[in-house]
Formats: C-alpha cells, structure tokens, sequence
C-alpha cells in the first residue's frame, strides 16, 4: 500500500489508542485526520502530533451519529485519497446487566457497534474503486463471557462479527477493501482507569499487567501490512476466553477464579 500522500482517518483519536494509532499511522508517511466528541482533546492532540511538522487535521465528531461519519469522509477526502479508516472511537460502562442505568447501555451500543457500523460504511464509500483498509478495534472481550462486563463484551462481539462478515461481503463484491479487527486484552488507558474503582471490572486486571497502549497501537498499525482479518492480543488469552466461549458451563467457575485475581490487582495498582 503506498502512503505517500495518502491519508487515514481514526475516530476517537483524541486520547488512549486512538492518539498512538494516529501517531503510528503519521510514522508511515500517512496525512492523519483524528475526530473525537471532546474539542479541547482533539485541538491538543492534533497540535501534539503536528509538533514535529506532520499533517494532522482534528475534526469534532460524533461516532454514534452516520453523517457526522459522512461529514468528516468528505472532509478527509478533500486533503488526499483516503486508505485507511479505524473505528476506535469506544465506550466502556461497567455492572450486572440488570443494574446498568439503560443510558450507559444504549451509549455503549450505539459508539461501540453503530459508531463502527456508520464508519465502516462511510469508509467503504470512500475506498471502494481505489482499494484501502478498514480496522476495527474491537476487545479481547468478544471472544467470550466477561462477567461485569455483559454490555460491553456483546458489543465487541458484535464489532469482530460484524468485520469478519464485512469482509465476506466485500470480498462477494469483489471490492478491493480489505477489513481488520485488532481484539486486544485491557490496556492502560483512561477507557480502563476510569472505571477502576468498580469491582465489576476486576477481570480486565487479571492480567499480569496492562498493556501499554503502544504495544496495541504497534499491532493495529501492522495488521495494515497485510490481509489478516483477525488479530488477538496476547494469542493465548484469547484461546481462554474461545475455550469460555464454547463451555461457558466449565469456564465461568475458572473466570470466578481470575475474577478475584484480578480484584486483588485492580485494587493494588
């Protein structure tokens, strides 16, 4: 894929991943849009990483909402060909589904699976004669039960089913757009920080540690190097949450188990 001139747009680009994906993606020679909801996050993070002279445009958006999508494809297409498109822009609410105020679910419907939906969309529209990537990031939540985390982990399923079955369409289509969807484990974001004081999120920490949001910037930004659709970050935390996935009814006792370890963690760092 040639980068020279070409331009990325990644949502939710203001903090967290969003901020290193965009900072990977300029690395590689792309002209970089980011959006995000906050003005005062995008103006800063835009003036960051246009501090050593790169080419970043900061657009206020909203990731639930198709013509804000449609708004900033317009926007991006007009500074070059646009040939990647990442839907980063993610909510995470923790708690028992039935005691989950209905607000904090719709939100996280609606950013974490419309807001991917309108994207790729929007994206598909933009790429579709000239070829380019679409990377979802999703969680290694959507390969199985997170218990505190219902919400939430049925919407990164969604995200990974629904880039794997865009990928079939498009590949039917014979459009030359080629889908990703990065499932890593927690990082060290304040997507996570911010709801650390809640037991519910005690399995996020029952890592060894965090990832840093670098190390997951580095894995989305590869995934553009080829036509893998599926990446999960560390591989054999994924196999764990596949294996609770198909035996919920032997895996939630070990989760239990992971749970308090990750309980311990969560209150100690």
């Amino acid at each position: 894929m040639s980068r020279a001139g070409s331009v990325a747009v990644v949502t939710g680009a203001a903090r967290g991943l969003g901020r290193e994906i965009a900072r990977g993606l300029l690395a590689r020679g792309h002209r970089v849009v980011i959006t995000d909801l906050d003005a005062a996050a995008v103006s800063a993070t835009a003036a960051e990483l246009a501090a050593s002279g790169a080419e970043v445009t900061g657009i206020v958006a909203d990731a639930r909402d198709a013509a804000e999508h449609r708004r900033v494809a317009a926007a991006a297409a007009q500074l070059g060909p646009v040939t990647v498109w990442v839907n980063n822009a993610g909510v995470l609410r923790s708690g028992r589904a039935w005691e989950q105020p209905e607000e904090h679910q719709a939100l996280m419907v609606d950013v974490n699976v419309m807001g991917v939906v309108h994207g790729s969309r929007a994206a598909v529209e933009l790429m579709r004669e000239r070829g380019g990537h679409v990377l979802n990031i999703a969680s290694m939540s959507a390969h199985g039960p997170v218990p505190g985390l219902a919400v939430y982990a049925a919407t990164k399923a969604a995200v990974l089913s629904f880039s794997t079955s865009l990928q079939g369409d498009l590949d039917l289509a014979r459009v030359p757009v080629r889908v990703h969807a990065l499932c890593p484990d927690a990082a060290d974001t304040a997507l996570v920080r911010d709801e650390q004081a809640s037991p519910d999120v005690a399995l996020l920490f029952s890592q060894r540690s965090l990832l840093t949001p670098a190390a997951v910037a580095d894995a989305a930004v590869a995934l553009l190097d080829g036509r893998r659709v599926v990446r999960s970050l560390p591989t054999h935390r994924a196999g764990l949450m596949r294996f609770g996935s198909l035996v919920p009814r032997v895996a939630l006792p070990v989760l239990s188990l992971l749970r308090a370890q990750g309980d311990r963690r969560r209150t100690s760092t």
